[in-house]
């Protein structure tokens, strides 16, 4: 990937494109890449950042361009000089910031002019960059690809191995084991991803099974850092969720490929895209999205809407866009987007002056042409609310309908949560429980347990069966106070999804 994208650049500056945005966050990754292009074209290479100015060569000790007797360090100066300078390849970091500056839209549109006649061109690297009208007929835009499994893996072979030559460093490893700790490190950069693995071994001298969570822990600054996505620890696996053994069974066939990607591809086979998980409110649907996570030892991330959404005209665009780069960044990930219908439900109208119809267009392009290996689990509660393009194929692997529990999931419902309580199932009827809680949904359960808790607290007494029978007698569940409702879900479901139990 990295040789094609190489090679297309090389091709576009012979070609005489003379200005090329290249989106990108890894500047060092791009300034390897093009000094490299630069040397197989014969051409200088020239960089410029705020806090260095303009400088020839590359490195840390690669000397300044001078303006009189002062290094060029505001862009200005810098164009003015690249202009002077002629022939080569000019690499300006986060220019854009200062596009606001008619004095450098139009010094840069003079050296992308002369480019016409000389060989070189202007390389901008940055995120989201947006040009002034004047330069986008002399701009092409490329995206720098993602790193690939094997350039992690040889970076972490490198770093044991220099590692290994100077510290008794123990490799307590299985070969798949070695292979999930590599593939959590994707989505980092290779500096960010060799510091991870340095801290590693410099932390006890060996790396273990018990690395590979310490990996996923290292992208949460990352995410936190953006403020557009949520970082979500999951203390409970599938083994906490009851019933649901379709979706489950679904969910373990694909295990395999998250935990073995390098074999996985080469048998032909991508990363699942996702789940949509339609049904009854308190049934599981979100701790499903929590669990599958910790199940397939991958970081968990949430999507709020609310942290999308901003009063400026284009910002909530521009904000989702960057929580999907930022996703698709840091993966291999689960992404939860819960109460779907919440954050499009605008989608079809024109109340918030567009702005949900454009989001929710550009969330199904990307859910359609995702690059990253990103496991979307979307959950919705009310799907008549939801647009009719999310169940279309290709959007989600699978459309799960998720219903009340039955007999044999409540009756495991309720042994789940009397222990995570330090109760005891044994001491409880659980057939009885069982009868009692007819249309209940799995929230519904907890919180007659809970609600029972409180009421043996408040009377000094242990909880007993007598008074959990009391608490689900005063419950009144969504079964029958909103009945119809469900029977119009049921209905519309029989036919468009796939029963998760």
């Amino acid at each position: 990937m990295t040789k094609d994208i190489t090679e297309e650049l090389e091709l576009l500056i012979r070609s005489r494109y003379g200005l090329i945005i290249l989106d990108t966050v890894e500047d060092d990754r791009a300034e390897v890449m093009l000094r490299q292009i630069a040397s197989q074209l014969s051409l200088h290479y020239y960089s410029w950042s705020r806090s260095k100015g303009l400088r020839r060569g590359m490195g840390a000790m690669q000397p300044a361009v001078d303006v009189g007797d002062q290094p060029a360090m505001d862009p200005a100066s810098a164009l003015a000089l690249a202009d002077r300078e002629g022939s080569g390849i000019f690499h300006f970091d986060g220019l854009d910031e200062h596009f606001g500056d008619p004095l450098v839209v139009s010094l840069l549109r003079d050296v992308v002019v002369g480019f016409a006649r000389r060989r070189g061109a202007v390389v901008i690297t940055g995120t989201d960059v947006r040009l002034p009208e004047k330069l986008r007929v002399h701009a092409t835009t490329r995206r720098l690809p993602p790193l690939q499994f094997e350039d992690y893996r040889s970076l972490f072979e490198r770093c044991v191995r220099e590692n290994a030559a100077r510290l008794n460093l123990r490799v307590e490893l299985s070969k798949s084991e070695a292979e999930q700790l590599v593939n959590n490190l994707m989505g980092l950069t290779l500096v960010e991803a060799e510091r991870v693995i340095t801290k590693l071994i410099m932390d006890d001298g060996a790396i273990t099974k018990d690395d590979i969570t310490h990996v996923i822990s290292a992208k949460r600054q990352a995410v936190e850092q953006d403020g557009l996505l949520e970082y979500h620890r999951s203390p409970e696996d599938l083994g906490s969720v009851a019933g649901l053994v379709g979706l489950k069974t679904w969910l373990a066939k694909r295990r395999a490929m998250v935990s073995d990607p390098v074999a996985a591809t080469a048998f032909g086979l991508s990363f699942p895209k996702g789940v949509l998980l339609l049904g009854v409110p308190g049934c599981g649907k979100s701790l499903c999205a929590k669990a599958v996570a910790r199940e397939w030892g991958l970081p968990l991330l949430k999507l709020d809407p609310a942290n999308l959404y901003d009063k400026y005209v284009g910002n909530s665009e521009k904000n989702f866009k960057r929580a999907m780069q930022m996703a698709e960044r840091v993966a291999p990930i689960v992404l939860w987007i819960d109460e779907l219908e919440k954050a499009f439900s605008g989608g079809a109208g024109e109340d918030d002056g567009g702005v949900s119809r454009r989001v929710f267009g550009t969330f199904l392009s990307w859910l359609q042409d995702r690059k990253g290996d990103v496991f979307v689990v979307a959950t919705s509660n009310d799907v008549a609310k939801l647009p009719p393009e999310f169940i279309r194929k290709g959007r989600f692997d699978e459309v799960f309908f998720v219903d009340l529990p039955r007999p044999e999931s409540r009756s495991a419902i309720f042994q789940i949560h009397l222990k995570k309580r330090k109760q005891d199932p044994v001491s409880f009827d659980l057939p009885a429980l069982v009868v009692a809680t007819e249309g209940f949904s799995g929230a519904e359960i907890e919180e007659a347990i809970v609600s029972g808790l409180y009421s043996a607290f408040s009377g000094k007494t242990t909880l007993t069966s007598e008074i959990l029978l009391r608490e689900i007698d005063n419950t009144r569940p969504l079964s029958q106070t909103m009945s119809e409702r469900l029977d119009d879900l049921r209905e519309w479901a029989k036919a468009r999804t796939v029963s998760a139990d």
